[in-house]
């Protein structure tokens, strides 16, 4: 499989939007940023097929022979994000329809049905048309398909397609009657034509029937990108071929499924803060990105250079902060740092979006920014040695979606956020953490880990409960938080009481939940506050480590065969969650991080100083960025980056 030279560096070029002369600047501009990666076409699909099976390449020809000329690669698109105006008004079946019944007009990006066949048919043409045009030129590295899927849709084209992937996975409707457990508000079915996609409705719709929609968008959208991935191996076989994975629970995408089906992985990564939040997200961005991976190369395809949205505000990255960040995701497995966009535009939708090249141009703190970053990445090797994390944290998309449903015991039940604080307090003691999907969870995969936390994973298969107590049962320490294990695959609770699917690892039984009004907090035995969510826990082996002021356990231990397996009942401060962690790795792990992410991959140790203090790594070796002996000790400045080669 061919891959650019180096490490990518780059961004999302747009030349379809700009004249002649400012697309001749730009080339020079990346030059001079050591930009040798740009991806191109993603948006451009009106530009390239402006009527209906008549092409125009020639602009494109003329940007794809520059950037050769010049020694940039391009991850050449596929456009099919972003229909043009001639296909909504030619296949208005082919518009999406909102889980109300609207039917959305033309007018933004995404404005399709993934399961209409004109759509299907469409993006095919589009994909084979760039492969037979560009198949043998010189600047082409990479196949970028569509950008980030996540559209969905309610229209009979969904709907019939829905019904196929039903009668796959359960065969009968007596199957699909008993997984939707449909007797109850009598909603059972007697007809497939009487299934159709979850609709706006009277009162709660059934939590499995939403589910499951959820889990055949991303088997149809996935189906779409595979028709594309064929016709450009077909063309090309040996250029990789991948797709930018959107983040965030809306996403109706199971990217760890999806991630078989990629030639690398590919994420999208925009923090939603400027402080520590930022660095927290970044890294966790990353070792979710690895975990999809599962070892196999993976690479941040944008991110912003200078601008982040908070809270529906656009704020500017902090100095420095732009090469923390992209050394953070390298250093954690990306083969590179991309960026959307390289030039920010003159209008549209998202001509305020951060860029490499801002509004103010080249003569900008934000350019000679992305000029250094270009240095520093072009100085480090390629590394394909695997990223040493002993402990692991398991995510799980599906669980994310049932636990957005609205009859839940609580609104707040964020599978995302409960991983986000794990994977935090575990950064402040020192950890590199990998974050691995459920469907990985294998005896194999769990044993090379010290520890492996569970947190509001709501769904729990047989096979997944077998693995975890394997797992602690050879010696290994788990650790499960409330609402755990609460399900099976099809949303029917476990029998007995909670977390039925890990009641005999945990030695306990939770017969009552209870949980908390907004803002307000308990105070366990060790002083610490407890909120959100509190349970009655009957201890059936297991001992209590912190109890409710009414004596009841909150936080419990459990000696299963040679390991050991802890139960976190309630949501606990930072400071609070960090020292049950800590307790729970013993007091052999690393020192705690104050700010100084360290991260190894093979010889080279990664130290990242987010912190507004200088920090000193015990280390001896070589600065990769400086070429200076490192001799038994680094004083990391603050704000800076160090990578050092240690040899071993």
């Amino acid at each position: 499989m061919r891959w650019p030279g180096g490490l990518s560096y780059g961004g999302d070029y747009n030349p379809e939007q700009w004249p002649d002369p400012v697309c001749a600047e730009d080339i020079a501009l990346m030059k001079r940023a050591a930009v040798n990666l740009v991806s191109v076409g993603v948006f451009a699909w009106s530009r390239l097929e402006p009527h209906e099976g008549r092409y125009e390449f020639g602009w494109l020809d003329r940007v794809l022979d520059r950037l050769a000329a010049a020694g940039i690669g391009v991850a050449l698109a596929t456009p099919t994000a972003s229909p043009p105006p001639w296909f909504s008004l030619a296949y208005p079946d082919a518009l999406p329809v909102t889980a109300t019944g609207t039917r959305l007009l033309h007018g933004s990006r995404d404005t399709y049905c993934g399961a209409a066949p004109a759509y299907r048919s469409a993006a095919r043409r589009i994909a084979t048309a760039l492969a037979e045009r560009y198949a043998d030129h010189p600047a082409l590295a990479m196949w970028h398909v569509h950008n980030e899927y996540g559209t969905t849709c309610h229209c009979y084209h969904a709907a019939g397609a829905f019904r196929r992937w039903l009668r796959d996975r359960y065969g009968t409707l007596d199957a699909l009657n008993d997984a939707w457990v449909t007797s109850f508000w009598s909603q059972h079915y007697s007809s497939w034509t009487q299934v159709h996609p979850p609709r706006a409705t009277q009162y709660l719709p059934n939590p499995a029937h939403v589910l499951d929609f959820k889990r055949f968008w991303s088997d149809e959208l996935l189906a779409g990108f595979v028709e594309q991935r064929d016709v450009l191996r077909a063309a090309t076989p040996d250029v990789p071929v991948t797709t930018n994975f959107a983040l965030g629970d809306w996403v109706p995408v199971d990217h760890a499924r999806w991630a078989r089906e990629l030639d690398l992985v590919a994420i999208d990564h925009y923090p939603s803060g400027t402080g520590a939040v930022a660095d927290e997200q970044t890294a966790l961005a990353a070792d979710t990105a690895r975990g999809w991976a599962g070892g196999r190369p993976w690479l941040l395809m944008e991110t912003a250079a200078n601008l982040v949205y908070v809270d529906g505000r656009m704020r500017t990255r902090p100095p420095g902060q732009l090469l923390r960040h992209s050394l953070s995701h390298v250093a954690r497995g990306s083969r590179g740092a991309m960026f959307f966009q390289w030039r920010a535009p003159r209008g549209g939708a998202e001509m305020y979006h951060a860029a490499m090249v801002p509004h103010a141009g080249a003569d900008s703190r934000v350019f000679r920014e992305v000029t250094d970053l270009g240095s520093v990445l072009r100085r480090l090797p390629v590394v394909d040695a695997p990223v040493a994390a002993a402990v692991a944290v398991l995510r799980d998309a599906e669980s994310a979606w049932a636990l957005a449903h609205p009859g839940l015991p609580a609104p707040d039940l964020d599978h995302s956020g409960r991983v986000a604080e794990v994977h935090a307090a575990l950064g402040r003691l020192g950890h590199t953490v990998d974050v691995l999907p459920v469907g990985l969870c294998t005896d194999a995969a769990l044993d090379r880990y010290r520890a492996v936390f569970v947190p509001g994973v709501y769904i729990a298969s047989a096979e997944t409960a077998s693995a975890l107590r394997s797992y602690v049962d050879g010696g290994g320490t788990l650790v499960v938080w409330y609402f755990s294990g609460i399900v099976d695959e099809t949303l029917r609770v476990w029998p007995g009481a909670y977390p039925g699917a890990y009641r005999d690892v945990l030695g306990l039984r939770v017969t009552e939940v209870d949980p908390l009004p907004p803002g307000s907090a308990v105070e366990l035995s060790t002083g610490d506050s407890a909120g959100a969510w509190t349970e009655v826990v009957e201890l059936a082996g297991a001992e209590a480590v912190a109890t409710y002021p009414d004596g009841g356990p909150a936080i419990t231990r459990h000696r299963y065969g040679d390991g050991v397996a802890w139960y976190v009942s309630t949501r606990l401060e930072p400071a609070a969650l960090t020292r049950v962690l800590a307790e729970a790795l013993g007091d052999d792990g690393p020192q705690p991080a104050d700010g100084l992410d360290l991260v190894r991959r093979g010889a080279l140790l990664f130290a990242i100083n987010n912190s507004t203090v200088d920090r000193r790594v015990d280390v001896s070796g070589v600065d990769v960025l400086t070429g200076a002996p490192v001799d038994g000790a680094l004083t990391v400045p603050a704000g800076a980056v160090a990578v050092i080669e240690t040899g071993s």
